[in-house]
Parts: structure tokens; sequence; C-alpha cells
């Protein structure tokens, strides 16, 4: 799994935190100096954080989970959609809606609405409608299309969550810690690092930060995927050797048995030739020639 790069972060600005009057004490072990009145974050510490939280999401993807990542900031929209599609995670990239993770029976009810919108409109019935009913439905359609559409897959509650800007979307940090869900975060100086389980100390501002940041995640998920695939195919491989090996010793025993059963079957008719009864020949009858 490749390693993050200091040059690599201090390049796409990394280091740049905030104001120093906008700092959050908590972060204090994660900020290497103050110039210009604006924090520096430690980016020796980012690259440790962030290899220990690849290497993390790179387990969890390996076991066949999924890991929602959120992110509704502007600068975020794009880089999520792209490289989180990229490797078929869910992802909110819009609105969080409100109890998504603490309701998610309710979530699930309005993905499958939209999933029979669909199925309706493959259906003949939908050219019956009128203009204005296609219309409304399809509206409907869209509006739930851009806030669930990037979860249609998520059947449950995901394995761990990946967030950009936890005092953004402290919702749905809120909702994960309240349901035990490992919570994964680009934190800022501004931000609270307690509340988030695998903490990476970033800008999380700038665009070319959220790139590479979150390029390193789904590149850890990825192998994570691979592998798994991998394992998968060893596993069918190494059953049908097995099934194979199993056929060809059955069939062996089947001829094993067969031969037996043709020798015992021989072994029974030999005694009974030995036995049947010998003809007697016929006795001479007497004559007078044989009296003395």
């Amino acid at each position: 799994m490749p390693k993050l790069e200091f040059q690599q972060l201090l390049d796409a600005g990394v280091h740049f935190g905030h104001l120093r009057r906008k700092w959050n004490p908590a972060m204090a072990p994660y900020i290497f100096m103050e110039r210009n009145g604006i924090h520096i974050i430690d980016l020796h510490k980012t690259a440790v954080k962030a290899d220990e939280a690849a290497a993390a999401l790179k387990q969890i993807a390996k076991s066949g989970r999924k890991i929602l990542f959120v992110a509704t900031k502007k600068q975020a929209k794009e880089i999520i959609a792209d490289k989180v599609g990229s490797v078929n995670m869910p992802y909110v990239v819009e609105r969080w809606p409100g109890g998504m993770l603490t309701n998610f029976p309710t979530i699930r009810k309005a993905v499958k609405k939209m999933t029979s919108i669909d199925r309706m409109m493959g259906e003949p019935s939908w050219n019956s409608l009128s203009k204005r009913e296609k219309l409304q439905i399809g509206r409907q359609r869209a509006k739930l299309d851009k806030t669930l559409g990037s979860i249609a897959d998520l059947n449950r509650l995901p394995a761990a969550m990946f967030v950009v800007d936890v005092m953004k979307e402290h919702i749905a940090v809120k909702e994960a810690i309240r349901l035990n869900i490992p919570v994964f975060a680009m934190v800022d100086t501004n931000s609270d690092p307690r509340n988030v389980d695998f903490v990476i100390p970033a800008n999380d501002d700038a665009s070319k930060s959220i790139e590479v940041i979150v390029g390193a995640m789904t590149d850890a998920i990825k192998e994570g995927l691979a592998e798994r695939k991998a394992d998968k195919d060893s596993d069918d491989s190494a059953k049908e050797k097995g099934a194979k090996a199993k056929k060809t010793e059955g069939g062996g025993r089947a001829r094993v048995k067969a031969r037996k059963e043709d020798d015992a079957a021989e072994a029974v008719e030999a005694p009974k030739a030995e036995a049947a009864p010998k003809e007697e020949a016929p006795k001479a009858e007497a004559t007078g020639d044989d009296k003395e």
C-alpha cells in the first residue's frame, strides 16, 4: 500500500490550518507552529495518521463491508463523487438527511420508493398516465435520486464513516457515535478531534488537500477489494479442485465396490458348481454268462 509522502502533502497545502483565534485547543498535539497568525499542521503526524486510517479502511473493505463517505461542502463534492464512486462505496454530497443512520429503515423505504418508480416507468401502464402525472412522478424521482441515489446500494448500516470537515457534518458524526460506527475524518485546527476514532489532521478547505487525502483512502479501499476478490477466487478454485478429487475418489470407490461384488458372486457360484450331483453310470443287467 503506497504511503503519503511529506512533499506530496506539502505541495497540496495540507499543512495550512485556520487563524489562531479560531483554533480548538484539542488540536494542539497536531499543530507544528504558527506563522502570520495562522496555525501550521505537523505533516509528519498527518502522514502517520493517514497511513493508519488507510490500513483500517483497507481491512474493512477486504471484509466486504461498506464505508460511507460524507462531504457536503462544495470543494469536496466532485472529488468524493468521482473517487468514491470508482470504488463503489456509498457517499453523501448533498444535504445530510437527518436520521439517515439512526432512522435507517425509513431511509430504506425512500430508496425502495425510488426503485418502484423506476419499475413503474418501465411498465406499459406508464404510457396511460397524463403528462402532468408523469411530470410530478419524474420530479419526485429526481428529488429522491439527488439525496439518496448515491446510497441506493447501502442495504444495512455502514461499517465505518469517513467525513470531510467534522464541524460542518456534526449531525452525521453524532449519529455515527450513537450507533458505535467508527468515524474517520479530516480534522482542521478549528475542529474537535475527540469524537473522531481515526483523526487525520489536515486542511479540509482546499480541494487539493481533500483530493490527496481522499485519494489515499480510496486507493487503500481499492487494494482491500482486490485482495478480497483474489481470496475469493482462490477459495473457489480450491473448492472446485476438492469437488473434482471427491468425484474421482467416489468413482474409484464405486469401481472397487463393483469389482468386489463381482468377485463375491463368482466365489458363491463356484461351490455350487462343484456340489452339483454327478450322473451315475447305468448298471449292467445280470446275464447267465456271468454265473458260474
